[in-house]
């Protein structure tokens, strides 16, 4: 996710990468056009943006790492700005890892931003100057769509936006399975199955339309999208995606 995110500021931004996995960081740095720092203290040291690509039960060590650098710029007025991707961690807990108020960004991203059709949610610290949260709108923009939250929402967003793309994969698969029992081959029935996720989607962003209202316009009296809906209300479809969405959110707030 990190090197995702990083793509998006690529073009005329001077990025440092540091990684426990060398070869990855080598990799990934010769792609951007980065350079690789040998630690994450140093990438603490040279960086104006830090970005935390790591997760929950890593950040612990890396704040650990960082803090030494990150107290002794604070303290000479020039501290770095640090953005966090790690569910659960806020911001107030990040702050008093390190033992200053940092600036600090917490941010939750998701998978479509490797194709630039991310949903990202961000909220900041007030110590963020403004300058540097209209930089960042910018930077991340180019992964999706970027949208300031306050921050008592982004346990919620965790568990919606940023599980949410698998849930979508699995009712994608299982759409195309569906296909597949109907008597499609495999290899249409997902093209057919993507595609029609796609599409609805659009509908609901494009439209402006309530998706019951989209619903119902597909639902004729006695039809086959009835039967289907039917089907799916039986299996209690719609409470079960409420529980997995509620059960991620309860996940992010224990991570944290």
């Amino acid at each position: 996710m990190g090197f995702a995110l990083m793509k998006c500021a690529a073009k005329g931004t001077e990025i440092y990468i540091t990684d426990a996995d060398a070869q990855k960081a080598k990799q990934a740095a010769a792609e951007l056009g980065a350079k690789v720092l040998s630690s994450n203290e140093e990438a603490a040291e040279k960086g104006g943006i830090v970005f935390l690509a790591v997760k929950p039960q890593i950040l612990p060590k890396v704040l650990g790492d960082i803090a030494p650098a990150v107290v002794k710029r604070y303290r000479a007025g020039i501290p770095p700005v640090l953005v966090s991707m790690a569910a659960g961690w806020s911001i107030e807990k990040i702050q008093e890892s390190i033992g200053e108020k940092i600036p600090t960004v917490r941010i939750m991203p998701n998978t479509p931003a490797l194709i630039g059709k991310g949903m990202i949610a961000m909220s900041y610290s007030a110590e963020v100057p403004a300058q540097t949260v209209s930089s960042l709108e910018k930077i991340l923009s180019g992964a999706g769509v970027v949208d300031i939250v306050e921050e008592r929402f982004m346990n919620a967003v965790t568990g919606l936006s940023g599980s949410g793309p698998a849930y979508v994969y699995l009712f994608i698969e299982a759409l195309a399975d569906g296909g597949v029992q109907a008597g499609l081959p495999r290899d249409k029935a997902l093209k057919y199955a993507a595609q029609t996720v796609s599409g609805s989607a659009a509908m609901v962003q494009e439209t402006g339309k309530h998706p019951g209202e989209l619903k119902d316009m597909v639902t004729s009296p006695g039809g086959t999208t009835i039967a289907g809906i039917a089907a799916l209300e039986g299996g209690a479809f719609r409470s079960t995606v409420i529980k997995a969405v509620e059960a991620a959110w309860k996940r992010s707030i224990e991570l944290g």
